[in-house]
């Protein structure tokens, strides 16, 4: 597994992908919370807390997680160089475990500056400090949950075709679906008492939850629940390929 991580982070930073996944995320939360004018810019809030990047955060995940993970099977696919990969002394799981904490790492890495925006928020915070670090923590935690679900979701889309295109449309629509699309059907109230059990099928609830502080864990369950199944389709996918 280490192996096909490391060669993963390479490819990542042997190219401008890599460094475009980083700069991207931190350019657009950056000019969304601090110098764009709007409900998201912290300096106008007028109370020190990162809501608005942890409601940003998951949407522009959902567009960038799908552009890491798209070539991860997919060019392997195309290229034919899967069936090379699996004549090696690694297994299956191994191979999709190395792409996928390869993502995920690169996700990370995006993730780690952002922390800034938290001592920002608590040095401009009045007095200095005035800022909700249970709440903060815990989305920081919910983020990471949700990433490594989007990562499962886009290494699985991976799977389903050499074109990394349609690759990369399954993955932002499916967890899209799963980020938001229960919530939006539940908000309809067509379900009647059934209602608060769709919403909670989705992601957006259980993030929301983490982001309260309070580490539940039928929230974890989930999300480990969500990336395994998404990792076992993805295993299903890649033995019974032909």
């Amino acid at each position: 597994m280490i192996p096909i991580l490391k060669k993963e982070l390479t490819s990542f930073f042997s190219s401008p992908i890599g460094y475009l996944v980083v700069t991207l995320y931190l350019l657009v939360n950056g000019l969304f919370l601090w110098v764009f004018e709007g409900d998201f810019n912290i300096l106008h809030a007028g109370f020190a807390d990162l809501n608005s990047y942890f409601f940003l955060a998951p949407w522009i995940f959902i567009f960038l997680i799908p552009a890491i993970t798209m070539r991860s099977f997919s060019d392997e696919i195309n290229t034919g160089t899967i069936e090379i990969l699996k004549t090696k002394p690694i297994t299956t799981w191994q191979i999709i475990l190395g792409k996928y904490f390869g993502a995920l790492l690169l996700v990370i890495i995006a993730i780690i500056p952002t922390l800034i925006y938290a001592y920002s928020v608590y040095q401009l915070g009045n007095p200095v400090g005035n800022i909700a670090i249970g709440t903060t923590l815990g989305s920081f935690i919910g983020l990471l949950f949700l990433a490594s679900a989007y990562t499962a979701i886009g290494i699985f889309s991976s799977t389903l075709s050499k074109n990394q295109i349609v690759s990369f449309l399954v993955a932002v629509f499916t967890s899209f679906f799963l980020y938001y699309g229960f919530e939006a059907l539940a908000s309809y109230n067509l379900l009647g008492n059934l209602d608060y059990t769709v919403q909670n099928l989705g992601m957006s609830a259980h993030f929301n939850s983490i982001g309260k502080g309070v580490i539940d864990t039928r929230d974890l369950i989930y999300f480990f629940s969500v990336t395994i199944l998404f990792l076992f389709l993805t295993n299903f996918k890649i033995e019974n390929a032909k």
